[in-house]
């Protein structure tokens, strides 16, 4: 179990004063610009025994030309597959690190148990399907050592996706964008590049239940968008169905916009308003015009519909409770069942400072 997970780790100064004055800093030789960092590459992998030999050479290819120290850690998120066992002749070259979970406990931890042990002054997180290309991995670093601190991947073109998905995610973003003060950039996955004191803020936050892509935004520092086009999937097929990304979709949600609960309360309003007037309308026609008041079909059509909407909105409380739920009870956020391989990189190194804008 990661020792991050047991107990919250306390904000360094750097992490907890990002603003601060970095002169000293800068002055000195550890300027980004000017020094070769240690690389780390966080592989999230479920059912990528095909995928994983192709990927391996073609990554350890790109970190070679980039740096001396590296490592590349796949963390298997309880693979069902023969992901381990093609990770085997790997495991003997130095760099090359797998993190076995006890389970699968989705994409979103096996990211948190990758940064966790992630070792190098620059993290990159990649997934294993080949369709993040490692090709951007030198333009990335090109973009950190100009001072960015984090360098994310947009789809420039999601037309391969089927029309539901883009409607979707559409929907998606526009829905965080009305309800949370957290601007989260459209269309921005997983593949990013960060540096170590991103890093040690994403890892120093003590939420269970995580939405990454949220959290990205929420630590802010400066941050710099790559477009790129994702090519075929080469084998297998994506872990995200329907249901998958239905449940990652109301996990952002309720974690960075309280947008349902505001509408809940606003349809609330408008339906009490209507009821009232409802109310007073059929009154006053029954003391005028002597009408008579509508009978037990009427009554049963709007107690069906208002115990409808009860229900909805009881679900729409029960999602943030159930978070709520989750954070309480203190659980880590993974398990750690095998370590294998080795990695050149000893420790966390310092932050390296950016360059004065």
């Amino acid at each position: 179990m990661s020792a991050r997970d047991q107990s919250a780790p306390a904000w360094n100064q750097q992490v907890a004063t990002r603003g601060g004055d970095q002169s000293a800093l800068l002055a000195g030789p550890t300027d980004r610009s000017t020094r070769t960092p240690s690389i780390s590459c966080v592989v999230p992998a479920f059912n990528e025994a095909q995928n994983l030999p192709r990927l391996l050479p073609a990554l350890i290819e790109q970190l070679r030309s980039l740096t001396n120290y590296w490592e590349v850690l796949i963390v298997d998120d309880g693979s069902r597959d023969e992901t381990l066992a093609a990770l085997v002749p790997w495991l003997g070259n130095p760099g090359v690190v797998c993190l076995a979970l006890s389970r699968n406990f989705g994409k979103e931890a096996a990211l948190g148990a990758g940064l966790d042990h992630a070792r190098g002054d620059v993290v990159i997180t990649l997934d294993a399907d080949l369709q993040h290309p490692v090709e951007l991995l030198a333009p990335m670093l090109g973009c950190w050592r100009e001072g960015s601190d984090m360098v994310y991947a947009v789809q420039a073109d999601r037309s391969r996706e089927s029309v539901f998905k883009r409607l979707g995610a559409r929907v998606f973003y526009y829905l965080l964008k009305l309800g949370s003060s957290v601007e989260i950039p459209p269309h921005a996955g997983d593949f990013r590049l960060m540096d170590r004191c991103v890093v040690d803020a994403l890892c120093a936050l003590p939420e269970r239940t995580r939405f990454m892509k949220g959290l990205y935004a929420w630590v802010g520092y400066r941050s710099r968008a790559i477009e790129f086009t994702p090519p075929a999937r080469v084998a297998g097929h994506s872990g995200f169905g329907l249901r998958a990304l239905f449940s990652l979709a109301a996990s952002g949600i309720t974690a960075f916009s309280n947008l349902p609960l505001r509408l809940a309360s606003l349809f609330g309003s408008v339906l009490a308003v209507i009821a009232m007037g409802y109310g007073a309308w059929v009154v006053v026609d029954h003391l005028i015009n002597g009408s008579d008041v509508a009978g037990w079909a009427t009554i049963v059509v709007g107690l069906m519909f208002f115990s409808g909407v009860q229900l909805l909105f009881i679900g729409v409380l029960g999602e943030y409770l159930g978070r709520v739920y989750e954070e309480v009870k203190l659980r880590p956020r993974y398990i750690v069942a095998r370590r294998l391989g080795a990695s050149p990189i000893e420790a966390p190194a310092p932050s390296l400072p950016a360059p004065p804008r």
